[in-house]
């Protein structure tokens, strides 16, 4: 066995970039050294990582041992079934530039196409179309993965084996803490262009963008509103849009060229936590300004579409040296009231988000501790150097919870045990069923630290 180890001791942490650690960095060639690393392996010791892109503390573990499986590429596509094979490690910028230019997009995508397929799978990720197609999981054919014990296993949804089908679930959403996930299988769907077909409207207030978007779900595909959180309205821009097709667009040569948007570094000086009440307003006014009043069937770019932060290589830089809290909760229809709450909430204590982004989810799955579920899910980004954030965010915890709410585990980073285990009621089902997969408990983070399992 040769194990390649980067840094013994390397400085690591999520995107927030608010609480960073130091691990040792193991990153194995194969299948046999992943089951090695893991039967060396003491309790509580071992996490997967991907490429960093979870905002918390879900993939890592202080002065522990953390697994890449940047050498696990592989890529194959089954034309004819419409599905795709590949390594964990592949992330979906890999994937678009392979499978776009042959007809293909993937069924789900987050809001950043710089995550592995095993992280996508690990934080059930869900995308602009939930309403309408549900989260990754629901596409997923196949998983293969090593257990606590350093076994192999190959768990599908539909296995006649009762265990491995909760096994499966299980690990949808399950944080990296079930096993070391190194292949899967999902299905792919077809598209006619590599362009979006985008409907764009401005709004002056919370509560006509708010049913617009419960109607924009009923005809569009794709669907996200910004908001102004500043303003005394929290005014905001509601996007939609559906792959384009052939015939609205016969003009265009090559419908199918995917070209990702290139990587353009923030300079330096933006570094220093610039982002205030002040800074924040010029730049809410200045969004709401350049977005159209109205405009119809404008053609975007599935980069600028689905991913127009990717374009700025180091943007969560912006928020100063104690990096940003990224807080991301649902609620159920019946508490739409707490959106513009939570929003009021924050502004009276001087916690400006610079990105508030509001969506429609729509039915969840079986995975046990995956967050979609129906109702308004709403993300701000805020600056972890505020005094107030930390206690309002408790406050708005307890909120949310009462109302049969949670947050999004892939983005927490300081939820507390107690607000994990009232709002996820699945979670003692995952718990046992984690430790049928890992019954040495080799497999945590400083987020199940953190949530004390």
């Amino acid at each position: 066995m040769k194990n390649i180890v980067n840094n013994s001791h390397k400085k690591i942490s999520g995107w927030g970039r608010a609480n960073p650690v130091y691990s040792n960095i193991f990153i194995p060639n194969d299948i046999n050294d992943i089951k090695n690393i893991i039967k060396n392996s003491k309790s509580k010791s071992l996490i997967p990582r991907g490429l960093g892109r979870s905002y918390g503390d879900v993939a890592q573990l202080k002065d522990k041992n953390i697994i890449e499986l940047s050498n696990f590429k592989d890529i194959k596509i089954f034309n004819e079934k419409s599905t795709l094979k590949v390594g964990a490690g592949v992330s979906i910028s890999e994937i678009l530039e392979f499978i776009v230019p042959k007809g293909f997009f993937l069924p789900v995508t987050p809001g950043t196409k710089y995550i592995t397929i095993g992280g996508a799978i690990a934080s059930d990720v869900h995308g602009k179309n939930h309403h309408k197609d549900g989260s990754f999981a629901n596409y997923i054919e196949e998983i293969k993965l090593i257990d606590g014990l350093g076994n192999k296993k190959v768990l599908t949804p539909s296995d006649q084996n009762k265990t491995f089908v909760e096994q499966f679930w299980a690990t949808i959403g399950g944080m990296g803490l079930t096993g070391i996930i190194y292949e899967a299988t999902f299905k792919l769907i077809k598209i006619e262009s590599s362009f979006i077909r985008v409907d764009t409207s401005r709004f002056e207030n919370l509560d006509s963008l708010m049913e617009a978007l419960i109607n924009a779900n009923k005809k569009y595909r794709y669907s996200v509103a910004w908001l102004d959180s500043l303003h005394p309205q929290i005014r905001g821009v509601l996007t939609c849009g559906d792959h384009a097709i052939k015939t609205h667009y016969k003009h265009i040569s090559t419908l199918l060229n995917y070209d990702p948007k290139p990587l353009i570094s923030i300079p330096s000086f933006f570094y220093h936590g610039l982002l205030n009440k002040y800074t924040v307003r010029l730049f809410n006014e200045l969004w709401f300004r350049k977005s159209p009043k109205s405009r119809e069937k404008e053609l975007q770019k599935i980069s600028k579409f689905f991913y127009p932060l990717d374009g700025l290589k180091n943007w969560n830089r912006v928020y100063g040296a104690e990096g940003f809290v990224q807080y991301q909760f649902v609620v159920p229809d019946s508490a739409s009231y707490l959106i513009s709450k939570t929003l009021d909430i924050l502004k009276d204590a001087q916690c400006f988000s610079f990105l508030t982004v509001l969506k429609r989810l729509g039915d969840s799955n079986q995975g046990l501790i995956s967050f979609p579920m129906r109702g308004w899910t709403l993300s701000l980004d805020v600056p972890a150097s505020n005094s107030n954030l930390y206690s309002t965010l408790d406050y708005l915890d307890n909120l949310i919870a009462k109302e049969g709410g949670r947050l999004y585990l892939a983005k927490d980073s300081r939820q507390s045990s107690d607000m994990f285990f009232k709002t996820y009621p699945n979670c003692f089902e995952w718990l046992r069923i984690k430790k049928e997969m890992d019954p040495r408990t080799i497999f945590a983070s400083d987020l199940s630290e953190r949530y004390k399992f």
